[in-house]
């Protein structure tokens, strides 16, 4: 199994201001769990930090996505973060920030060549131009990291040089855990109620025969912690139910892991400032770990 290799995103570009002037909290997310124990869990080979992109209130010039030209430039930078990691024969785990890391992550997956998407969520993040009128308001890549992914949207989030669009075409997507059928993306689905309804054993044996089945021995793995019930993690920005226990979620992280095809994941959308008492920081940190533990290396973290 390769080395963990942690990668942290400090931001919240793709989140809408949960109050006027007050910028969304899951930019501390990395700092929280690092300081919750990640690193001594995980023991990565290396700790890549990447620096906290600026946060503008305001509509940017040429886009009607919010934080949209400073969402492309730093995209651009984690992309080539986690194409270091792959390079180097690592493993990326990028911990956000919010569910927009998933561009760079998926950008710098593919530049080694095709790349699946298993997007564990609890929200199907589908919202594009297609669906949503945005000349009425900002649209935010929180909401839409899925539809982006998979090439709908303004070109400025949907075109990646040396990759050009889509990130990742809807047959090689496989979506997790939604609990909203609102905005319903043509991929393979299982929604909450259904994995409540067959169990976490059955949802990975379907998951690995379909990725079988699609010849994809190359997945990225995203984890939105809004997957997680409301009542076992609230300090989210959209948190409710049904959802995964701490102990669902793992054994199928896990599971997907020891199947081989999993080549990183990015972790997003805990929000510390939620959490003022960081009650819930340290059992992410031992999910996270028990779920990669097949991962971890005896190299001393740097």
């Amino acid at each position: 199994m390769a080395a963990v290799e942690i990668v942290t995103a400090p931001w919240n570009l793709g989140l809408r201001p949960p109050a006027p002037g007050h910028e969304p909290g899951a930019w501390r997310a990395p700092d929280a769990l690092l300081a919750a124990g990640l690193a001594e869990r995980l023991r990565p080979a290396r700790v890549v930090e990447l620096d906290r992109p600026p946060y503008e209130f305001d509509p940017q010039p040429a886009t009607r996505v919010r934080n949209g030209v400073t969402l492309r430039e730093h995209t651009l930078l984690l992309g080539d973060a986690v194409r270091a990691a792959l390079t180097a024969s690592r493993f990326p785990v990028v911990v956000g920030g919010d569910c927009s890391v998933l561009l760079g992550c998926l950008l710098g997956a593919r530049h080694r060549g095709r790349c699946g998407l298993v997007h564990l969520d609890g929200h199907s993040d589908f919202r594009h131009p297609g669906n949503h009128d945005m000349s009425t308001s900002l649209g935010s890549a929180a909401g839409m990291d899925l539809a982006l992914a998979t090439g709908r949207g303004e070109l400025l989030l949907t075109h990646w040089p040396g990759v050009g669009r889509p990130l990742v075409p809807d047959e090689d997507v496989i979506q997790i855990g939604d609990r909203e059928d609102e905005q319903t993306p043509p991929v393979v689905r299982f929604t909450a109620r259904e994995i409540l309804r067959i169990g976490i054993a059955e949802l990975g044996e379907r998951v690995a025969r379909r990725l079988e089945a699609r010849g994809l021995d190359r997945v990225w793995l995203h984890l939105d912690l809004d997957v997680l019930d409301e009542r076992v993690l609230p300090a989210v920005d959209s948190p409710g139910r049904p959802g995964l226990d701490l102990a669902q979620l793992a054994a199928l992280v896990a599971g997907l892991v020891r199947t081989g095809r999993v080549v990183g994941l990015d972790v997003t959308v805990y929000d510390p400032e939620l959490d003022p008492d960081g009650v819930h920081a340290a059992p992410l940190v031992d999910c996270l770990g028990t779920a990669l533990a097949p991962l971890t290396t005896t190299e001393t973290p740097v």
